[in-house]
């Protein structure tokens, strides 16, 4: 169930975060709402919840066949 919020907040500040989110597809209130669950998860863990974009990446990596070595040949290839 979603409930109605009204805040009192700067204008300038209203101003950047509308266009924080248009930038990354986001409502203002989508963006509230992810902080306040950052906040829930943050007391539930007792430490620092990943970000949506850190929990959206998890496991992206597993089964891969990739080590040092790896890393190394992309690193002489990038820089040389």
């Amino acid at each position: 169930m979603q409930t109605k919020l009204t805040l009192r907040v700067d204008s300038d500040l209203v101003r950047k975060a509308k266009a924080y989110g248009k930038s990354r597809g986001k409502s203002v209130s989508q963006m509230v709402a992810d902080y306040f669950r950052l906040l829930e998860g943050q007391q539930d863990q007792g430490e620092t919840a990943a970000t949506p974009l850190a929990q959206s990446l998890r496991g992206v990596l597993r089964g891969a066949a990739v080590d040092e070595t790896d890393y190394r040949d992309h690193l002489e290839d990038r820089f040389g």
